[in-house]
């Protein structure tokens, strides 16, 4: 495994990439481990991994996604991610972020690119974590005052509405999201399918879930690595991308630092005039991490 890392997030920063990653990530509000491996060693994935964190600290968004393709595919799709996870750093509505990246991820010709993908939102002031799902896995939340990992569905309990279909798939299509009031404590946990393939331990997300109980939620800096070693057979690794990404809330008041305040006003300025600049291949995660000041 890749060797564990912490990165510290400040104002408008956008943090990711799609390539190996075991890193503890602090934020305001929130704390969020990472865990990525591409398939048999290469260099890059088609799982991508986004974290972001607005102005004024009280607005942290995560992204997994696992993008149908391979090699500058990939690296393409993973540019369009990371350039709107930069546009709408500071917005806390999810709707219209996850409604452009559909759009701009539907191919105009039949190339079949698409991706499952899990888009979360985390307000810190109310701790409200907004949660589209398009496609994907369902979530793990774990709900320290009850002491129990349930599954996060893809609608509201009780809807009528269908789960949100995969991105790029259908230009037009309005994407639902579910609001889930976390405490202190608690545990959300997003993965890409590897977990819950044949070649996994474990059958399905329900496979998951029961597999979750046997894990000390008290020590979520050890769970990814935990996790992966109770559900990857030794002799038989997973035969795909893998990626997990942990968020906890921590309670910490959003705040910012002198710098920031200072810096602040020169990052809006520069992020608005970089949205406006045709984008190149090579300003993807050039050094996995890359931060975007």
């Amino acid at each position: 495994m890749t060797e564990s890392t912490t990165q510290v997030m400040h104002c408008m920063e956008v943090w990711g990439g799609n390539r190996a990653v075991d890193t503890d990530v602090v934020l305001a509000g929130l704390d969020a481990w990472v865990f990525s491996r591409p398939f048999r060693g290469h260099h890059e994935g088609g799982d991508v991994h986004y974290v972001s964190s607005c102005a004024t600290g009280k607005i942290t968004r995560a992204l997994v996604a696992d993008v149908a393709g391979h090699g500058t595919e990939v690296a393409a799709t993973a540019l369009v991610l990371r350039d709107l996870m930069r546009r709408y750093v500071n917005r806390r509505e999810q709707n219209h972020f996850i409604e452009v990246l559909n759009r701009k991820l539907t191919p105009d010709d039949d190339s079949g690119r698409f991706a499952t993908a899990i888009a979360a939102t985390f307000y810190a002031p109310t701790r409200m974590l907004s949660v589209c799902n398009a496609g994907h896995p369902p979530p793990l939340w774990y709900r320290a005052e009850e002491d129990r990992w349930c599954l996060v569905d893809r609608t509201e309990p009780g809807s009528d509405q269908q789960p949100n279909i995969p991105l790029g798939v259908v230009p037009a299509t309005t994407f639902v999201e579910r609001d889930i009031p976390l405490q202190v404590g608690d545990l959300v946990l997003c993965y890409t399918d590897a977990l819950t393939e044949r070649q996994s331990r474990v059958d399905g997300p329900d496979g998951l879930l029961a597999l979750m109980p046997s894990l000390d939620p008290s020590k979520p800096e050890s769970l990814l690595r935990e996790l992966l070693r109770r559900v990857e057979d030794p002799d038989a690794p997973l035969e795909d991308d893998v990626t997990l990404l942990l968020l906890r809330p921590n309670g910490s008041a959003a705040s910012m630092s002198w710098r920031d305040r200072l810096l602040l006003p020169l990052r809006i300025v520069r992020e608005m005039a970089s949205s406006a600049l045709p984008r190149e291949r090579s300003a993807l995660s050039s050094g996995q991490g890359q931060r975007l000041r």
